[in-house]
């Protein structure tokens, strides 16, 4: 089998699987709709709030490189589901699996803050430092400003390495 042949039938069975996700999410299957789906169902986001209304915005990111996709009058909280801790390199042969081995909650203003502060501009890859990465940190380690019930922690260990 060459490699356009095996590229071919992999791309077929993704197509698959794909659609399955799609029926049972009801959105594509692309990594943000996938993200939104988990967070609705473990955490109860719902339209972009957390059930006290405030709002937030979802990230899945693969791996976990230092860098929150962040708008300038962005929402209450940033909450991220991410891959392994990586170093931003080139992709050349690695993966990126749909994991999610950890989960941050940012406080918006705590970051822009931060961010403003040492100059950095507010954009789709804005650098956070290593230290608010850890502050916002809600699983697996146990934060205190935002705990996680049992049974979340068992449905977000479903979705890791």
């Amino acid at each position: 089998m060459s490699a356009m042949d095996r590229v071919a039938a992999l791309i077929q069975e993704r197509n698959r699987i794909d659609a399955e996700l799609s029926a049972c999410i009801g959105r594509p299957a692309l990594t943000g709709h996938l993200g939104a789906w988990i967070a609705a169902q473990v955490f109860g986001v719902s339209d972009g709030r957390l059930g006290d209304g405030r709002t937030v915005g979802v990230r899945w990111y693969t791996k976990r490189e230092g860098l929150l996709d962040m708008k300038e009058q962005g929402p209450d909280f940033y909450l991220v589901l991410a891959g392994p801790k990586a170093e931003p390199v080139g992709s050349r042969g690695t993966t990126r699996p749909l994991v999610v081995d950890a989960v941050y909650l940012f406080d918006a203003a705590t970051v822009v803050a931060d961010l403003r502060s040492r100059g950095v501009k507010i954009s789709t890859q804005a650098s956070v430092r290593t230290e608010l990465w850890d502050a916002a940190e809600i699983y697996p380690r146990r934060n205190p400003s935002f705990q996680l019930t049992s049974e979340q922690r068992e449905l977000l260990a479903l979705f890791g390495s």
